[in-house]
């Protein structure tokens, strides 16, 4: 066997508050071993585990990764609301009435990361 990825790890602003919001948004809990400050913070899910890390410089460019959900229990436009009142914002809405198309939401903290 060669590699498995480990984690996606995602540079920050607040790693643990950033930490919290994927949590909620991805049913899980950040891990008991991480508190508010410290500079890294880890949410592991069934997928895949988020690392955040917090960096003391800002985000200046568009990002290169981002991550794609699919609601399990819910509708898309079910889940867009959910995320929305966790605190996401919408930054581009391209659903179509059909049921195709997307939604960008950022992060509660978009010049953090934008999902």
């Amino acid at each position: 066997m060669t590699s498995l990825v480990r984690h996606v790890t995602i540079d920050c602003t607040d790693a643990y508050a950033l930490a919290t919001f994927w949590a909620q948004a991805l049913d899980s809990k950040v891990s008991p071993d991480d508190a508010p400050g410290d500079e890294e913070a880890l949410v592991e899910t069934p997928g895949a585990a988020l690392l955040f890390i917090q960096v003391p410089e800002a985000k200046a460019v568009k990002n290169r990764v981002h991550l794609d959900l699919q609601p399990q229990d819910r509708t898309r436009d079910e889940e867009v609301e959910r995320l929305l009142g966790l605190g996401a914002t919408l930054l581009d809405d391209r659903r179509n009435p059909d049921g195709t198309g997307w939604a960008t939401l950022g992060d509660p903290n978009t010049s953090d990361y934008q999902f």
